[in-house]
């Protein structure tokens, strides 16, 4: 079903052109994602899609019985609204009902003896039978508290910006629409959240469109990709994954045509110096035919940031953390955590909202003080501190006053020295572009002129908090490149699943209650573990650096005597294989090969199948269920190896 037409829209701010002459449709079932570096105009293209802000050309056609809603980044709300009223305040017929039973239930409670408001209630209670809206004020309590919004009756107004955000996408996914905007919506909540999102997402009917930096989310909730870059639009009916292959071999073929077209400018240039011994046609063809290759030169490259700047020596100490506590009236955050940071690093923080991640952060660059406990920073530490509060800017500077009030200039890796212009050019900041005002910049251009302030200061430990909010994915991929390149130490709070695993080697999670516990790998390391033994945080909580995995289910269990270590145990019975077990064996090395087949075949046909979001879609679901099923068929195969080679064990012995 068609749901949305744009039409040659085009939108420019002054000489900035944004997008141009873009022009595709919306059918029942996209879920589309807008890729683009941070200033191309995402937000800007899906306010323009949503009706909030006018094109400069083109037009937007919307089906009669199309509802579109947009959730945007600076939500507005009533004064005096509560969480569960912002959320069940729509205008449909299910959300009307639902605010009329209330009322009525609230007014007759008042006055039970009232028949007029008796015939009211019957009356408001059809209404709920009509529109079948018994189950939305639970399935908006059950969304408020998925997203960390616990009380459903607090006032609006007194929440944090990151709350009324997350309050505000709670009313976006239940109140109806057949089109969806969503600007960011993996910004300002944890990962648990994140997750139960991607599947509403994923089972949502309708069609959606979202900026997101969350390359996972990315990944498993779009089946088209919009990308925005320098004013052109590119349409990819894929997810993140595949997006990445075809942008690459659509920039392999340009570059091929661009050699062409290089070649045949060669060819022309000579022609011209040598001159045109008369005006005639032919001759005059040849001139227009030079100038019209000149013209179809492509436009500049984005460019690619290079961010190789020498941090300072780092000593043998780095930063010891001892037994600290810390609470904040009744409520424990940290109790006895301790943590020694060892030469290169990589520190993945990770809990719920408000668990206390940053206040860790805080005071490791010493804005706050333990209650217990201390922490200890070597003598040659430089802190660079990257924070999600996002930094008070004079906007009243231009770009390159606000670098050079950091440094004028910096050391690079290799020794060289390079000026502030000219690493806020290798941050895509044209040579133009340094002398605007800040106040001409989108929040994602700030947010990548506070993290260029930050490395040119060259700093050794690195405290980065929610480093992906409002980040494009093309600056966070360099990001990464950077921090693995990056002598020092790393510690990072994020909730970005892609950014952690891509990051860091050890992640310290807290667990509720003051505890922390300690983990080697990355974050799908960490969720593996905790899928497979829950978590314990009396068992799991560890002290000290470089800890392996605590296993909270080992460590639930009695320790044994000395004598029992040293004896091992051996069942009466001798060891041997079931019928079923002789079976699985004789046949699982065919079962795994058979799989395997059919998971290469699937992803054959994932790649001929680009065009095709229905079949896409349907192919990978297939292989997910045949990875799952290849997964367990390898687990049974280890099973049965490791009872075959016990059986021969007992017989040699």
């Amino acid at each position: 079903m068609h749901l949305l037409s744009v039409e040659h829209i085009t939108k420019s701010y002054g000489e900035k052109m944004l997008f141009e002459d873009v022009t595709f449709g919306v059918e029942d079932g996209d879920k589309i994602g807008i890729i683009g570096v941070n200033g191309t105009g995402k937000s800007t293209f899906l306010k323009v899609i949503a009706g909030l802000e006018p094109a400069d050309s083109g037009q937007i056609s919307i089906g009669s019985r199309v509802t579109v809603r947009m959730l945007s980044q600076d939500p507005v709300f009533a004064a005096g609204e509560t969480a569960l009223e912002h959320v069940l305040g729509g205008d449909s017929p299910q959300l009307r009902a639902v605010r009329g039973y209330a009322a009525a239930l609230e007014a007759l409670e008042l006055n039970p003896s009232d028949e007029p408001l008796q015939q009211q209630l019957i009356e408001a209670n059809q209404k709920m039978d009509e529109y079948d809206a018994w189950q939305l004020e639970s399935e908006a309590k059950i969304a408020l508290a998925k997203l960390g919004i616990l009380d459903s009756e607090a006032k609006v107004e007194t929440m944090s910006g990151g709350q009324r955000k997350r309050v505000a996408m709670a009313a976006a996914l239940l109140q109806p629409s057949e089109v969806l905007i969503l600007d960011e919506p993996t910004n300002h909540i944890d990962n648990d959240s994140v997750a139960w999102l991607e599947g509403m997402l994923q089972k949502r009917k309708g069609a959606l469109l979202m900026i997101t930096h969350d390359r996972y989310f990315l990944d498993r909730v779009s089946n088209r990709v919009i990308e925005l870059d320098r004013g052109s639009a590119y349409f990819y009916q894929a997810n993140y994954s595949r997006f990445l292959e075809l942008k690459l071999e659509r920039e392999e073929r340009e570059a091929a045509s661009e050699s062409k077209r290089q070649n045949l400018l060669r060819n022309e240039l000579a022609w011209i110096r040598r001159g045109a011994k008369a005006r005639t046609t032919k001759q005059k063809a040849r001139i227009d035919r030079f100038e019209a290759l000149k013209e179809q030169a492509p436009k500049q490259a984005s460019g690619k940031m290079d961010v190789s700047v020498a941090s300072t020596r780092l000593g043998k100490k780095i930063i010891e953390i001892e037994h600290i506590a810390k609470s904040f009236g009744e409520r424990s955050i940290i109790r006895d955590f301790s943590y020694i940071a060892v030469p290169e690093d990589r520190v993945g923080i990770v809990g719920r909202n408000g668990s206390g991640k940053s206040t860790l952060l805080k005071m490791i660059e010493g804005k706050l003080q333990p209650d217990g406990g201390s922490i200890e920073l070597g003598p040659t530490v430089n802190l660079g501190w990257f924070t999600q509060e996002h930094e008070e800017m004079d906007e009243s500077m231009r770009v390159i006053e606000y670098i050079r009030e950091g440094a004028e200039q910096v050391s690079t890796a290799d020794g060289t020295t390079i000026s502030a212009g000219q690493m806020l050019e290798r941050f895509l900041f044209a040579p133009a572009m340094q002398w605007s005002l800040i106040s001409k910049l989108s929040g994602g251009e700030k947010r990548r002129l506070q993290l260029l302030r930050v490395l040119m200061n060259a700093p050794n430990v690195l405290l980065l908090d929610e480093p992906t909010n409002d980040l494009d994915i093309a600056t966070l991929t360099v990001l990464e490149d950077y921090l693995d390149d990056f002598p020092g130490v790393v510690f990072v709070v994020s909730h970005d699943r892609y950014f952690l695993d891509r990051t860091v080697d050890k992640i310290i999670a807290f667990e509720g209650n003051g505890v922390l516990s300690l983990h080697t790998g990355n974050y799908s390391d960490y969720q593996d573990y905790v899928s497979k033994h829950g978590t314990d945080p009396g068992s799991a909580a560890v002290s000290g650096g470089g800890a392996k995995m605590a296993s909270a289910k080992a460590a639930a269990k009695p320790a044994e005597s000395a004598a029992d270590a040293a004896e091992p145990k051996m069942s009466d019975k001798p060891l041997r294989m079931s019928y079923k077990d002789q079976k699985d064996y004789e046949q699982i090395d065919g079962l795994i090969a058979e799989t395997e087949a059919q998971l290469q075949a699937v992803g054959e046909q994932m790649e001929q199948s680009g065009s095709d979001s229905v079949l896409l879609q349907k192919l990978v679901q297939e292989q997910e269920q045949l990875e799952s099923k290849l997964e367990q068929l390898l687990d049974r195969w280890t099973e049965l190896n490791e009872l075959a080679e016990k059986i021969a064990s007992q017989k040699k012995g």
